[in-house]
């Protein structure tokens, strides 16, 4: 029940919280790259903590100003550091909700998720289909172990930020506001979307995979 109540606080709270490429861009190219780059995960840390679906507005940021590669570095450190957070926060205060609530039709389905392999979770980190915050607290919501998890965070997460962040730096802001901007960058980069193709895959491979627990 706390559990529950801290997310619907954390919810109530990001509703507040009016954040944009132009406040968080201007907040950061004042100070030398390396400050910059610590107050990047630092704000990313933060905001996303309170606002899921904010980290848009920082991966554009990120590419914007440190290009794909060091972005890529700084969110990866930031999602392993909300990945951390999040997933404690579930398992201590809602995995014991869960143990006394859970119907008996579904606990075979816990079991399952609890046995899924390293496999798997590094698949389901590395496809653009579930938000990482979901994954987050639900992986710390069933009876996957911890270190299984993170390594997972760990290696499969890179791969998903940096084809966005490589995209993102190319592309630039009209990304959002000129759709064939996008379009064009994949025709001129054959090669990036080729590579592309690979995502689609993994998202049915996921989607499989989720049906198959039910």
């Amino acid at each position: 029940m706390l559990f529950i109540l801290v997310l619907v606080s954390f919810g109530y709270l990001g509703r507040y919280l009016n954040i944009d490429t132009k406040t968080i861009q201007n907040s950061l190219s004042g100070f030398p790259l390396a400050y910059s780059a610590i107050l990047y995960v630092i704000f990313y840390v933060i905001l996303t903590f309170f606002i899921f679906f904010s980290k848009d507005v920082f991966w554009l940021v990120g590419a914007v100003l440190f290009g794909a590669y060091l972005s890529t570095l700084l969110i990866w450190v930031a999602e392993i550091i909300n990945a951390f957070i999040l997933f404690n926060l579930a398992r201590h205060l809602g995995r014991s909700f869960v143990d006394h609530h859970l119907d008996e039709k579904y606990r075979h389905l816990d079991e399952k998720l609890g046995r899924l392999s390293f496999f798997w979770l590094f698949i389901f980190r590395a496809a653009p289909l579930i938000p990482h915050r979901f994954l987050d607290l639900g992986a710390g919501l069933t009876k996957i172990k911890f270190r299984r998890y993170l390594m997972a965070v760990i290696f499969g997460t890179p791969f998903k930020i940096f084809w966005i962040q490589y995209i993102l730096a190319g592309v630039g802001a009209s990304v959002f506001n000129n759709p064939s901007a996008l379009v064009g960058y994949f025709l001129s980069n054959k090669i990036l979307f080729i590579i592309s193709l690979i995502y689609p895959l993994l998202v049915i491979a996921v989607a499989f995979k989720l049906i198959a627990r039910k």
